[in-house]
């Protein structure tokens, strides 16, 4: 394993302490291999094989997640990681058009990278955002009601160093690498900034709230139907 010292003494300390959450050790896998990946970009073979050390288990059982989960990266990513939805949704309002113009603009396809580094492009087949459709995402952080023209010029000013905000959610964006240390469970205490939830996302609460609805009561007590005991 070929980490410098000081990144191996911090990743095996911030290791412990994701490992002791959990019941089992290997429980903590999907969060371990966030952490490789915010040290190095993607999760390399040095990466593979300190999740195993760490948790006790073989490369082969780490590499069998990593190739299942396509946000664990095994070649480098641009510093700011674009994903454009093509889904169902975003696909009819847009997405795929944006995808055309923006990997054509950037020069750069699927799971390709920016010349420069910068920027890296992927087809998402959902963002969990269909209310803003069509979506794209950079580093996770939503962009919402997209267009081609608004797309170039997001690649185009993340790749010039401009400043750029999410739609929603955090006013800072973070490097690729930042974001990955906060999905592995280290939070950069922006959890609570910026617009949370916006007006599309709420119609459906103000017309039950316009209308008296209210769910059934078995269903805000949990229940899954029939009397509670």
């Amino acid at each position: 394993m070929t980490y410098e010292p000081e990144i191996r003494e911090r990743l095996e300390a911030d290791a412990k302490a994701i490992i002791g959450r959990y019941p089992r050790p290997r429980s903590a896998l999907l969060p371990l291999l966030h952490l490789v990946q915010s040290a190095e970009g993607n999760v390399t073979q040095d990466g593979v094989e300190f999740c195993a050390e760490q948790l006790g288990i073989s490369p082969a059982q780490v590499m069998g997640v990593v190739t299942f989960y396509t946000q664990y990266k095994q070649k480098p990513v641009g510093e700011y990681h674009v994903g454009v939805c093509i889904n169902t949704l975003c696909a009819i309002m847009g997405g795929d058009q944006i995808w055309n113009e923006l990997s054509e603009h950037a020069g750069a396809g699927h799971d390709e990278t920016t010349a420069d580094g910068k920027v890296s492009l992927e087809r998402i087949e959902c963002n969990a955002a269909c209310d803003f459709a069509p979506v794209m995402m950079v580093n996770w952080e939503f962009f919402d009601n997209m267009t081609p023209e608004k797309a170039k010029q997001l690649v185009d000013d993340l790749r010039s160093g401009k400043q750029v905000l999410p739609s929603r959610g955090a006013e800072q964006l973070a490097t690729w690498k930042e974001a990955s240390r906060v999905l592995a469970g280290f939070p950069d205490g922006r959890a609570g900034e910026g617009l949370q939830a916006g007006p599309e996302s709420l119609v459906g609460l103000k017309l039950a709230q316009q209308r008296g609805w209210e769910a059934p009561a078995n269903a805000v007590a949990g229940g899954s139907g029939g009397s509670s005991p």
